[in-house]
């Protein structure tokens, strides 16, 4: 059984962000002091959140793909999902508490802001460092959907790589955030009230906010054990179906073990002619053929077992895990 192996793709797509959301980081917190704009100190906090959660996603990435040992007989797959929910809680609790509590405070003081240039000098930068890290992941998130043969929307939403997910959202977040963050800046300098730039800060909050609970929501479903997703799953019904002296599959259960390990579990009607030679055969053949289609499946367990009645089928075992033509 071939080990997993790190995903050299969505670790360039998470350096790249990492890097990218450092350098603005430092940009924005310079220019935070200098105006004192709490829509810019608000996104500055915002990119040391997606700072530490890039390394958070780095380690998900490295750890998570560890060979299987003794004590780990399926891996470390799903500690992937651990580092990756602790960055989504980092940026709940860090990221948006800060934004929300320092916009509020600036609303309730109004704290004129003084010289706005640097501000709008960092925004434009940033805008442009944060959109070649989105560029990044959105040709990943292309090229993925490409290969699973399906719609990236569709990709993003039901993909088991939290770590191109997570930088895709964060990074979209992050353009967001500079839009308000300039509109509240702008607004302020205009109308010479700080009002505007406390509920800037408070909607990049809450930006925050909503990446942070998608992202959390998708670690969490992973974490519990998702299945594949429905069309995949009826693909490997079909392979399994498909294999000699088989009349049915009575109970087909899937799960995904980690970014790139999904098992497969199968209660197998054979013929009842068919002997042992034949079923095992028929278990190697369908573990050769799924893992050819499908280099993500990487445990197949098949339990030959007599059906009590002519109907049945597949049963389901709900949506969610890899994207799948």
């Amino acid at each position: 059984m071939t080990q997993p192996e790190v995903r050299t793709d969505s670790v360039g797509t998470v350096v790249v962000a990492g890097a990218a959301n450092l350098a603005i980081a430092v940009a924005k917190l310079i220019a935070g002091v200098i105006s004192g704009s709490a829509a810019m100190l608000s996104e500055a906090v915002h990119s040391v959140a997606d700072t530490t959660t890039e390394v958070l996603l780095y380690l998900a990435l490295r750890r998570g793909a560890r060979p299987a040992d003794a004590r780990h007989p399926f891996g470390y797959g799903k500690e992937s999902y651990v580092w990756a929910f602790l960055a989504a809680l980092f940026t709940f609790v860090a990221g948006a508490g800060f934004a929300i509590t320092h916009g509020v405070t600036t609303i309730l003081v109004h704290e004129h802001s003084g010289d706005y240039l640097a501000s709008y000098v960092v925004l434009a930068v940033s805008f442009a460092l944060e959109s070649i890290s989105l560029a990044r992941a959105v040709r990943q998130i292309r090229a993925e959907s490409r290969r699973w043969r399906t719609t990236p929307r569709r990709f993003l939403r039901l993909t088991s790589d939290t770590a191109v997910k997570a930088v895709f959202f964060e990074d979209s977040a992050a353009l967001i955030g500079l839009v308000l963050a300039a509109a509240g800046v702008a607004l302020s300098q205009l109308t010479g009230d700080e009002l505007w730039d406390g509920i800037a800060s408070i909607l990049i909050g809450v930006l925050l906010l909503v990446v942070a609970t998608v992202l959390a929501h998708s670690n969490i479903s992973l974490l519990v054990g998702r299945a594949v997703p429905e069309r995949l799953r009826d693909e490997i019904a079909d392979e399994l179906a498909g294999l000699p002296a088989v009349r049915r599959i009575d109970t087909l259960l899937t799960m995904q073990l980690g970014p790139s390990d999904v098992l497969v579990a199968a209660k197998v009607d054979f013929d009842d002619e068919a002997s042992g030679a034949t079923i095992e055969a028929a278990a190697d053949q369908a573990e050769r053929r799924l893992t050819a289609r499908h280099p993500h499946i990487r445990y197949v367990f098949l339990d030959p077992t007599r059906s009590d009645g002519p109907g049945g089928g597949p049963q389901p075992d709900g949506p969610g895990g890899t994207p799948a033509g």
